[in-house]
């Protein structure tokens, strides 16, 4: 009956009407969805806008801004709410509760200052005995080296006296001529051949 009513005019509509029921306003340009498409849109094909890469990633990026920021404001909103209410049903205890946990928290800084101060102790003790032990330590290699100094100066005095043996056999101008008549008084035959194991094995005669 009122969709027969839609498409009457409206004079016909108020007079068909009684004057208890409610009045229908023809409407235009509406579709039942039982109506076919129109033969002006028979081969139409709907193509969705183009889209915009850039301005897509940029969008993207603003509305997870966008969707951060309400989130967060509405769990800020919702916390405060949540506060006000815990703070009217409570009362006097949420005060009693705030000075426990402050009184809790002030005993355990105190625990905390302690604390520190126990382990400040300890690690200036041990920072004590390593340097105690570094400086044994280097005082032990001193001596080490020390000692090392002294063993080399004595080897090479050692060696000093050892040249001033020898140099006593040098040849020098002075001793030259006795040299020279020791040597043809004692000639030596280095025209020798030996064997694997060094020994002797034939030497000519010197003539």
């Amino acid at each position: 009956m009122l969709h027969i009513a839609a498409r009457l005019p409206t004079s016909t509509c108020r007079l068909l009407t009684s004057r208890t029921s409610v009045l229908v306003v023809e409407v235009r340009g509406r579709k039942s969805r039982t109506d076919p498409k129109a033969k002006s849109k028979a081969g139409r094909v709907k193509v969705p806008p183009p889209v915009d890469p850039v301005e897509m990633v940029v969008l993207k990026e603003r509305f997870a801004q966008y969707d951060m920021i309400m989130r967060a404001l509405r769990f800020k909103f919702k916390e405060e709410v949540l506060q006000h209410k815990y703070e009217q049903e409570v009362g006097s205890q949420a005060e009693e509760r705030a000075k426990q946990e402050a009184d809790r928290h002030r005993v355990l800084m105190a625990w905390n200052d302690a604390e520190n101060l126990r382990l400040l102790k300890l690690r200036e003790i041990r920072v004590l005995k390593e340097r105690e032990e570094a400086e044994k330590e280097e005082a032990a290699l001193a001596v080490l080296r020390e000692k090392k100094m002294e063993s080399f100066v004595k080897e090479k005095e050692q060696e000093i006296l050892q040249l001033e043996e020898e140099s006593k056999t040098f040849i020098t101008m002075e001793n030259l001529d006795q040299r020279i008549e020791e040597a043809l008084d004692n000639p030596k035959n280095y025209n020798f051949a030996i064997d694997k194991g060094g020994r002797v094995v034939k030497q000519t005669m010197l003539q």
